[in-house]
This record gives structure tokens, sequence and C-alpha cells, in this order.
């Protein structure tokens, strides 16, 4: 700088006051007094008798109690996802006819809660003593005793199978109606048929907007076999009923089977992360790195590299 010109003065250093977060911390505080009351709780009433718990969790009625839950859940959702793609083609369908019909079953299932539903189907013999194959308002060439038709099981599989396609049709028309109109006129332009054009183009993109809902579907359906007890239907529930009309321990008995239900809806969430990322693939440059992995890479971070000094 040349003489008699202005020294320019050297800036102060900026004094760096760190964020306070006293919302979050208070936040935290209250958070762990909770969990240390529960813990308490949990640890100290006698009521929850825990050593009962133990004595049922593993006894053969309880087991089949737990199978017979998950094998419900998986018919009811095959049925509900089958026939809910069906009704959701329906509600899609230029045929005025198809598309009416489809929106009042979907009416009819999504106004009227399951249980009632399941109550019907179990009851239908009250209604129709006998059901048969024939010609419609014609001789009937097979019959059968309706309550030895529809067992336990059916009318469970009939009153949640049903029930979910009415809402698994919402949740893949949501899907369907995603993918671009430019796809269908793209396919129908290359001579394919309509059908084709549903299942090797629509569908697999719709996957990624159908999966998420699905899975949520799946856990709640699991969360809703219990309703079958009223059948009664020998599920997870029925059979701790069972075991707590003989003991009178009602609630350790519950909270166990709320403990089963807490797993296995658990093991459902994880699969249904694997799937939503399986699907993912094509909407994300790059899919975000599993739980595992995000572990495997700390552990690795860790790890001492060789020629490093302890």
């Amino acid at each position: 700088m040349t003489e008699g010109s202005d020294v320019m003065a050297t800036p102060e250093p900026l004094k760096v006051v760190p964020l306070r977060h006293p919302g979050r911390w208070a936040a935290m505080a209250v958070i762990a007094v909770l969990l240390a009351m529960l813990v308490h709780a949990l640890a100290t009433n006698p009521r929850f008798n825990w050593p009962e718990q133990a004595k049922y969790w593993f006894t053969p009625a309880i087991r089949q109690g737990v199978l017979t839950t998950l094998w419900l859940t998986v018919a009811a959702m095959v049925v509900g996802v089958v026939l809910g793609v069906v009704l959701a083609v329906m509600r899609l369908s230029p045929n005025p006819v198809l598309r009416n019909a489809a929106w009042i079953y979907i009416w009819v299932f999504r106004g009227t809660p399951v249980l009632v539903q399941i109550l019907v189907w179990a009851s239908l013999g009250a209604l129709f003593p006998r059901l048969g194959l024939g010609i419609p308002f014609g001789p009937q060439f097979v019959e059968a005793d309706t309550f030895s038709l529809i067992s336990g099981f059916s009318a469970a599989l009939l009153g949640l199978g049903l029930n979910e396609a009415a809402y698994m049709a919402e949740i893949v028309r949501a899907g369907l109606l995603s993918v671009n109109e430019g796809q269908w006129e793209a396919a129908g332009a290359l001579g394919m048929r309509r059908s084709q054009i549903l299942r090797r183009v629509v569908l697999p993109q719709a996957m990624r907007v159908i999966v998420p809902p699905t899975g949520n579907e799946t856990i709640s359906m699991l969360k809703t076999t219990s309703l079958v007890a009223y059948v009664p239907f020998a599920e997870l529930l029925f059979q701790t009923q069972a075991i707590y009309a003989k003991t009178y321990q009602v609630i350790p008995m519950l909270l166990m089977a709320s403990l089963w239900y807490l797993a296995m809806t658990s093991v459902l969430m994880i699969v249904q992360y694997y799937i939503e990322r399986y699907y993912a693939r094509g909407s994300v440059r790059q899919l975000p790195p599993t739980p595992w992995q995000r572990v495997r890479a700390r552990l690795e971070r860790r790890r001492p590299r060789v020629g490093e000094h302890s």
C-alpha cells in the first residue's frame, strides 16, 4: 500500500455462539422420566405376572394359534389382492356396467364394519339354510347344508378377504392411475392388447405406489384376524381367551398375546422394507443403505487399518 492511504482495519474475529435447544432437552427429560416410570411399573407390579406369561408363551395351543393367525393373514391377503386387482381394473374399464358394479361392491364392503361382515358370513345359514348349485330360478343339481359348508375358517376368510378386496381395489387403482397415460398409448401403438399393456407395462411401474400401502394392509390384516375369535375360530386371541377363562389371569394373557402380535408385525415390517427397497430401484439414483449395511460400515470405520499404531 502507498503512503498516506488509509490502513484497512483488521476485522475482529466473529464470536460463534452455539445454538441452544432447550425444548429438545426438556423433551428428552420428560421421555426419560416416562420411560423410567414404565420400566419401574413393569418390574415391580406383581399384577403383570410375568412368570404366568412365561408358562404359556410356547405351549402347543399358543403355537397353533400363532400359525393359524399367520395362515389366515396370508390367505385373506391373497383373496384381497387378487380380487382387488380385478375390481380396480373394472373401476377403470370403459364399460359402465363393470365400472358401476365394482363401485357398488367397494361402497358396500368399505361402508360396513369388518366384524359385522364376519358375523354375517358365520350366520349365513340362518338366512339361507341350504346352498345349491344349479339353474337360476330353476332346479338345483347340488345342495349342501350352509352351516356345514361354511366353517369357522371359511367365514373368517370370506369376511376378511372380501373386505380387504375393497381397500386393495382403491390402492391398485391409485397405482394404475399414477402411471402416465403415454405409457398406455406407446404400448398400444406397438400393437399390444389392453391386458398385455396392463400386465407388462403398467403394473410393474405401478408397484412402487402399490407396495407400501399393501404392506400396511398386510400388517393391519394380521391384527384384524383377532376379530375372528367371535366366530369362533381358533387363532391366537381365541387360544388366549381359552387360557385365561381357566386361569383367570386376563391381563397377563392379553399382554402375552400382544407381545406375540408385536413380534409378528415386526417381522412383516422388515419384509415390507426390503420389498419397497426392491421396487424403488428405478426411481432413485442410489438406494439408501440398509440397517445392516449401516452397522457394517460403522464397524469397518472403527476397525484399525493395517500399519496403524494401537
